[in-house]
């Protein structure tokens, strides 16, 4: 089951950010600061971020963030899936498959595009991507970070 997240997993939600920008799936870790932030936003009515847990057997299993931008090349709105974190205990049960179907289904109407990065070790994750449609981009992703109070 996939749902809105909520103000009382504020703690359930942090812990597994933080587990999730631990682990080899990201390039490197981040200020603990940013995942307040985040989760902060998450619970604005009209902010640009929105969080969901997943469930398994009435357990949370694993969270995604979501995030929303404007693409003129896309002609609308993009989703950006910016996380999905799933529990070991919980990996290789659907539940990828169901938060990516559960993102394409709800999304807005002006929302023309749905994007995603990953890292090129993830081949478990490439692979889940793949099978539900998404294509690898020839794109070089560039950033540039302003000045953060917590770096």
């Amino acid at each position: 089951m996939i749902r809105k997240l909520e103000k009382k997993d504020r703690e359930v939600y942090i812990r597994m950010a933080y587990d999730f920008y631990h682990s080899p799936a990201v390039l490197h870790p981040i200020p603990d600061a940013c995942f307040e932030r985040t989760f902060e936003e998450c619970m604005r009515p009209e902010g640009y971020a929105r969080g969901y847990i997943l469930e398994w057997e009435g357990n949370t299993a694993g969270y995604g963030l979501v995030s929303k931008s404007y693409s003129q090349e896309a002609g609308g709105y993009v989703y950006w899936l910016e996380e999905l974190y799933i529990l070991e205990a919980y990996r290789s049960k659907g539940l990828g498959s169901e938060f990516l179907r559960y993102v394409e289904e709800t999304k807005e109407p002006q929302v023309t595009r749905l994007r995603l990065e990953v890292e090129e070790e993830n081949v478990r994750a490439i692979a889940l991507y793949k099978r539900c449609g998404y294509e690898v981009l020839k794109y070089v992703q560039m950033v540039k970070d302003s000045q953060r109070e917590d770096v």
